[in-house]
């Protein structure tokens, strides 16, 4: 552990630090079906295993003809069907929308465009520009669809189905387990006598989900003893790349996870962060005997704050161990009312987007220990250190995550 282990991190940095760590820790690839991957992340390019389409396909119900007009009718054409060349001029085919334009056809004419006379020929005028998609108008063999590191969401489903694949090659999904501490807290019935209703263990799971972990444990709460934190740790570590804990970042009579964080020969990656709510989180990097390395976020005990140490630290460390790229760059919006600054430190303040998603009002009740804005909110005005925000301002804004296959 650094000499500088208790100096604050800037919030921009400690979320950069925090992706590099997972992405230096993210190996290994498997092979599922399509059906599998919503919410995976490609870790292979997705390329065409055939031209798309892959033969001239019609956009219209009509006729498809070859040669000057009236044409002969000499058959039809459906879809899932391998049409004979037209090989005679004056005649023509019925074609269904997806169907197979034969060879020889020189146009096709929309079946509104057209008319069927006494002898049964037909006429019509083609429009001016082709009314079939030609091979290859889409991707050509081979043709690299999607890069490594895209999240998997239905539509990549179907784009890998429409070109051939049955499988993904995709990165494993990052394991996340929970570990809830304070003796303090109740885990059903309504709060009361000193104890209060843990609401973490219930939501924190939800939240490790949409940032693309795997919940493989939800343990608490742990007895507030060093023995307990060391030995649930190292339980939750065995079955789990990240392990996030609640509550005892600080240095309290009962807070046991830095003498925890020692004992297990951790090394900090982030201690404490320049931002406000939620300034007590930590990311520490765990040795294993397997020699991979494994990684504990420690969330703060109020909720508030808590999810923003997931927001802020976990979600891009997750990002790196599933190999996606990590945007740096936050979408920007317009700051309906003021918004303070604090001070020295990043000010994360809860907001609601207007229905175009262009507009953020800060909402109530934000205390730390608050969840109500939280629960009304769609994620944080983000006012850098030494600022402050005017109504009508144009400042970043940090979205709560999505659910999988979500886009923003």
């Amino acid at each position: 552990m650094s000499a500088d282990e208790n100096t604050p991190v800037g919030w921009d940095r400690a979320r950069e630090l925090a992706y590099q760590a997972g992405l230096a820790a993210s190996a290994g690839t498997e092979r599922i079906p399509l059906a599998e991957g919503d919410g995976r992340t490609l870790a292979e390019p997705l390329r065409a295993l055939t031209a798309l389409p892959a033969f001239p396909t019609s956009s219209i119900d009509g006729w498809a003809v070859r040669g000057e007009g009236p044409w002969r009718p000499v058959g039809r054409v459906l879809a899932g069907g391998t049409p004979p060349p037209l090989t005679e001029d004056g005649t023509c085919v019925e074609i269904a929308t997806g169907a197979m334009v034969p060879d020889g056809a020189a146009a096709l004419i929309r079946i509104e465009a057209s008319a069927t006379g006494a002898d049964g020929r037909v006429t019509g005028v083609p429009r001016p520009a082709p009314e079939w998609r030609l091979p290859g108008e889409e991707a050509e063999l081979g043709e690299e669809l999607l890069p490594a590191g895209t999240a998997v969401d239905p539509a990549v489903i179907g784009v890998a189905a429409t070109c051939g694949h049955e499988f993904l090659t995709v990165r494993p999904a990052p394991r996340a387990a929970l570990l809830v501490f304070g003796d303090e807290l109740l885990t059903s019935g309504p709060p009361g006598a000193g104890r209060v209703r843990d609401s973490l263990g219930p939501q924190v799971p939800s939240w490790l989900r949409r940032c693309g972990g795997t919940v493989t444990s939800v343990t608490g709460p742990v007895k507030d003893t060093l023995d307990a934190h060391v030995d649930a740790i190292r339980a939750a570590l065995d079955t789990a790349d990240l392990v996030c804990t609640t509550g005892g970042t600080m240095h309290g009579p009962v807070d046991h996870l830095h003498p925890s964080l020692a004992e297990l020969g951790a090394e900090y990656i982030v201690n404490t962060v320049g931002v406000r709510p939620g300034f007590p989180m930590l990311l520490a990097r765990v040795p294993h005997p397997d020699g991979r390395p494994r990684f504990l976020a420690g969330l703060p005990g109020n909720p508030q704050s808590a999810v923003i140490a997931l927001v802020s630290l976990v979600a891009p460390l997750l990002a790196g161990l599933s190999g996606r790229p990590f945007r740096a760059e936050l979408p920007l919006v317009e700051a309906a009312t003021p918004v303070p600054g604090r001070g020295r430190d990043t000010h994360l303040a809860l907001a609601a987007l207007d229905p175009t998603g262009r507009v953020a009002t800060p909402v109530g009740h934000v205390g730390s220990a608050m969840l109500r804005g939280l629960a009304n909110a769609h994620g944080f005005v983000v006012v850098r250190p030494g600022a402050e925000v005017a109504a009508g301002d144009t400042v970043p804004f940090l979205p709560l995550p999505l659910l999988s296959g979500e886009r923003p």
